[in-house]
């Protein structure tokens, strides 16, 4: 594990987890698709927001307590799904579950995880949720979703901006693909980087080596081999109308996850969603859309009080937090912020990555003069005039 004592701020959890991890798997982390524009975009946009501050405002203490689609959580910052955390870590995803429930907030698993969903559930004290993918079939994710609901997960995130795999190019140039389908003469040349991560490798390997996907339980082969996810993916593309069989197979909330334009966050809750994310995968799917936090004012202006409107994508302060909630988010989802830290030191790294982040929250509110997160709203923050008409053009300053 590294020494986290020197960790101030998510970018050291980032160098330490470079250094520790093999580039392959560092890079499935930190790369996005394409020419990684708006993979960049997600992060350069919380730049471009600037607060208005209210001085010589007393507030002792914050109160960052959130309630969303009816579960109360100690603050409006929850973990997003990641797969193949167990990659990153021994146990990565319990490791993570269980770092997330001792902060009293949320934490959702991947349907691409490496640990069984009954497990994960069992390392958390607080909440959890359950993505869903389709992968193997109708039938195989109505079984999932059953698992799920059994051993108590709160709400299911449905994922709909993957009917492929973006092309991550990071991984074509590491070598994944020969790597996972076991191509001994093309994966020569990549087998260096996990070579030269020993401590890594032998964690990994104690762990169990390259791992299969225990959620996804195929009729004839059981748990999903990871070399088969691109064409699982592909061949269980989400469309609207899988949200009315899922619904009568989950009573529970449903969150509709990658929605980018207005049109979509409609149609998301006219079909029943519960609470809707914008999201762009982290920038790891289509490269060229705008960033997450730039396309937020459009969805919460579109949707009004009808559903709550979540966001992901570049968050990596506690100050990109607050701005997400002035614009309208209920709570934000950190993916890449935690997973650092879990590449970085584990469970212990995905607790330093929350205390920072909630620390950055606090000291962000007390400087704007704001006591309460369900008191933040647009007077807080100035945004770029070329952004989005509506209810995202840019607030004028008082006269």
């Amino acid at each position: 594990m590294a020494d986290l004592s020197q960790v101030v701020n998510i970018a050291d959890l980032r160098r330490l987890a470079e250094r520790r991890l093999p580039r392959a798997v560092f890079d499935y982390i930190d790369g996005g698709a394409d020419a990684e524009f708006t993979l960049r975009e997600n992060c350069a946009a919380f730049d471009r927001i600037t607060f208005r501050p209210r001085c010589a405002v007393a507030t002792a203490a914050c109160d960052l307590k959130t309630e969303v689609v009816g579960t109360s959580i100690s603050m409006p910052l929850i973990l997003g799904p990641v797969g193949s955390s167990r990659m990153f870590y021994p146990r990565g995803e319990e490791a993570a579950a269980r770092a997330a429930g001792a902060a009293g907030t949320l934490y959702t698993l991947s349907t691409l995880s490496g640990c069984t969903l009954e497990d994960v559930r069992k390392a958390t004290t607080g909440p959890a949720w359950y993505q869903v993918y389709l992968c193997g079939g109708r039938d195989v994710a109505t079984g999932t979703i059953q698992r799920a609901r059994d051993v108590g997960y709160s709400a299911l995130v449905l994922t709909i901006d993957t009917p492929v795999a973006g092309l991550r190019e990071r991984d074509a140039r590491n070598g994944i693909k020969q790597i996972l389908k076991r191509q001994v003469v093309p994966m020569i040349p990549h087998v260096w980087q996990f070579a030269s991560k020993p401590g890594w490798l032998v964690s990994f390997l104690r762990d169990g080596g390259l791992m299969k996907f225990p959620n996804v339980v195929l009729p004839d082969t059981g748990p999903m081999l990871y070399a088969d996810v691109g064409a699982a993916l592909e061949q269980s593309m989400v469309a609207w109308d899988d949200l009315r069989w899922i619904r009568k197979v989950w009573s529970g909330p449903i969150v509709v996850k990658g929605v980018h334009i207005a049109e979509d966050a409609r149609r998301a809750v006219n079909e029943g969603a519960d609470a809707i994310v914008v999201s762009n995968h982290g920038g790891r799917q289509l490269d060229g859309v705008r960033s997450t936090i730039e396309t937020l004012p459009e969805v919460v202006e579109a949707v009004g009080k009808r559903t709550e409107v979540l966001v992901d994508g570049g968050i990596r302060r506690g100050s990109d937090v607050v701005k997400a909630l002035c614009l309208g988010a209920k709570a934000v989802l950190i993916g890449r912020a935690y997973a650092y830290g879990l590449g970085a030191g584990g469970g212990e790294g995905v607790r330093l990555a929350l205390d920072i982040l909630k620390a950055d929250i606090v000291r962000t509110m007390k400087l704007l003069g704001c006591a309460s997160v369900a008191e933040l709203d647009r007077s807080y923050v100035d945004i770029p005039a070329e952004w989005p008409t509506g209810a995202a053009r840019r607030r004028q300053p008082v006269a």
